[in-house]
């Protein structure tokens, strides 16, 4: 029965994360139908729905975010449990060939390349600063990296390395001829930036502060498909952004950029580790990972 629960939540996390049962299905080989059993099961059990379900969203309720924040808890201990009896599988040889967007690449991936050569002398790296994911496995990428977005589809593994604050952000400029907002309504005088993939727009649903969550509505100006592009965009006035702390946090604190709404809860930006499906990942590969992780966290909790 505990088992059977673990993998109930398990199921229960890919559904919160990808917002999908059909995705949160394909994730562990399963169909939506068998999906959505998992997480009835849970409520059943639990006596307490977990989810709010609509037509165009999944919300948490309050007992499924407790679970959710339990949840992650249980995944690491599975993780560190499969990492401690990997560790002991080989050692790192040959290429690595990694891409990675280039800000995240720039400011996070090369302290780790730098660590990870010089603990592995017989480990070589290439590093393509990049945001395509289509062809990781025709360009012959082991492992790519990518800000808050899902695996292309159900021939890729994901890893969730972090969970990084978003924070909705413009330049000082962008106020000279504008007040700046003072709750989520007043985002429709304004210009937004938005990120935009493989022909999916990002909404954003802001929580306010009184827990109410609003689709923010506002002039689209922009769309790009590429975070540290939409960073420069707002750096040079054109609108509000939505972009990862680690990415927009120096430019914060040196006063490039500034918070709006920063009483408005925003929510998680998750920073994962993305490579091809394989029954056995080679260990220059998990050993990276295990590494990249162990340097990011490190770095958002400094």
């Amino acid at each position: 029965m505990i088992g059977s629960k673990t993998n109930d939540i398990l199921v229960f996390l890919s559904v919160v994360e990808t917002g999908s049962f059909v995705a949160a299905g394909k994730t562990f080989w399963l169909s939506r139908s068998t999906a959505g059993k998992a997480v009835a099961r849970l409520e059943d059990g639990y006596g307490a729905r977990l989810l709010n379900r609509t037509t165009r969203a999944l919300d948490l309720t309050e007992e499924g975010r407790r679970l959710y924040e339990r949840g992650l808890a249980i995944r690491e201990a599975i993780e560190a449990a499969d990492d401690s009896i990997a560790s002991n599988r080989g050692v790192p040889r040959g290429m690595l060939r990694i891409t990675a967007p280039d800000a995240l690449g720039r400011r996070l991936l090369l302290p780790t390349v730098r660590r990870y050569l010089e603990t592995w002398s017989e480990t070589q790296i290439e590093l393509s600063l990049s945001d395509r994911v289509d062809n990781i496995v025709e360009k012959g990428f082991d492992l790519a990296i990518r800000i808050g977005m899902r695996a292309p589809d159900q021939s890729f593994i994901t890893r969730t390395l972090l969970r990084d604050e978003a924070i909705l952000c413009a330049a000082p400029s962008h106020f000279k001829t504008r007040e700046r907002p003072l709750n989520i309504e007043e985002l429709t005088r304004h210009d937004l930036l938005q990120f935009a993939s493989r022909g999916e727009r990002q909404g954003w649903r802001l929580q306010d502060e009184d827990g109410t969550w609003i689709s923010a509505q506002g002039h689209v100006r922009l769309r790009l498909d590429n975070a540290e592009a939409l960073r420069e965009m707002a750096l040079k006035g054109l609108g509000v952004a939505q972009l990862p702390r680690l990415l927009v946090g120096t430019d914060i604190a040196e006063g490039r950029l500034e918070r709006v709404l920063p009483k408005t809860t925003v929510g998680l930006i998750p920073i994962i580790a993305l490579y091809p499906h394989k029954r056995l990942l080679e260990p220059r590969v998990r050993h990276f990972i295990d590494m990249l992780s162990e340097d990011i966290r490190k770095s958002g909790s400094s």
